[in-house]
């Protein structure tokens, strides 16, 4: 129980809530633990410590799912947990992070990477590095299991014909109609070539978000123990020392409401299923998302979910959401 938590002496029950916290205090709360497991992961993807990479994408993603509605200044945070968790399983096509399973997790992650490149504009050859590189990967990693058949249905999802790339188009299908995986194209646009860039990016994504309330606390808290140590052998309990009681009483306070909170989103996680797998909590569909998909199938046809999703006004949704949404859509017309 972790309200029966106390440290030694107690003396805490006026510091602890007598009551569930107020949505407001959780949403804050959870804001900066989104932000430290999106850093955490950052970290871990660019040291390539899988199993840590792992576990801090469980916790991002539980609290992701357990928020109703994304806060403007986190959204780029949530793009990019999304799309290095696909990232990281690139090459893996029995991963599925979408109800078509034909869907790899390269193909799973572009939508998401044109949403970061969305939220910014100061990097715009990196941008275009990255997306090149997932476009070519996405083929080349079908095409290295042996999946030419596959290969020449993601081109076709891919790129339309008023796509200003279709030189690229034209390269990748002489490659695959060549069945030949080592072809200098894809050796010169290689996973490891993307992998190195994506970690460019999350080096400045980590730089720009060393501000984060729970990393400066924790770094504070380091810095400050081994003086802490030092200080409290050659001095008696004084004015100091009561300060130091009153802030370690706080640290706990918020360590009891962090904690609250990670166990009500980890919590949402059990209830509503594999967290890597599902996207977010179902919220419920505007007027205006329902247009914006009729516009997108009018554009890019029935199953480009995809890319309706990169060139629609869509609230925080995924392409299998867009998917759910039309199958809906029909069901009503036809009631």
């Amino acid at each position: 129980d972790v309200t029966s938590a106390r440290p030694a002496g107690g003396g805490l029950a006026e510091w602890l809530p007598s009551s569930p916290l107020p949505a407001e205090v959780e949403a804050v709360a959870a804001g900066w633990m989104l932000e430290f497991a999106c850093y955490c992961m950052c970290r871990h993807f660019g040291e390539g410590c899988a199993a840590e990479f792992r576990r801090w994408g469980n916790v991002a993603q539980a609290l992701i799912n357990g928020v109703s509605k994304i806060p403007t200044h986190q959204k780029k945070a949530v793009y990019l947990c999304q799309f290095l968790i696909r990232i990281a399983k690139g090459k893996n096509l029995e991963c599925h992070f979408e109800n078509d399973k034909r869907i790899s997790p390269l193909e799973s992650a572009l939508p998401f990477w044109t949403l970061l490149e969305r939220e910014e504009n100061k990097l715009e050859k990196l941008h275009e590095d990255i997306r090149l590189l997932i476009q070519i990967q996405i083929v080349a990693v079908h095409m290295e299991n042996g999946y030419f058949r596959e290969a020449a249905e993601v081109l076709e999802r891919l790129y339309t014909d008023s796509d200003s790339d279709k030189p690229l188009r034209v390269k990748l299908a002489t490659v695959i109609r060549s069945k030949d995986p080592y072809v200098p194209l894809l050796q010169s646009f290689s996973y490891d070539l993307l992998i190195s860039k994506v970690k460019s990016y999350i080096e400045l994504f980590m730089k720009e978000n060393e501000t984060n309330f729970l990393i400066q606390a924790a770094t504070k808290q380091v810095e400050s123990n081994g003086l802490g140590a030092t200080t409290l052998q050659n001095k008696t309990v004084n004015v100091e020392d009561d300060k130091r009681n009153l802030e370690t009483k706080q640290r706990f306070v918020l360590s009891v409401i962090l904690l609250r909170v990670m166990l009500r989103h980890l919590q949402n996680v059990e209830t509503h299923g594999d967290a890597l797998a599902s996207g977010r909590r179902r919220q419920r569909w505007t007027y205006k998302e329902d247009l914006e998909l009729k516009s997108g199938i009018r554009k890019f046809g029935v199953g480009n979910w995809a890319k309706i999703l990169v060139h629609g006004d869509f609230n925080n949704r995924t392409s299998v959401m867009l998917k759910d949404r039309w199958r809906t859509l029909c069901r009503i017309e036809q009631d």
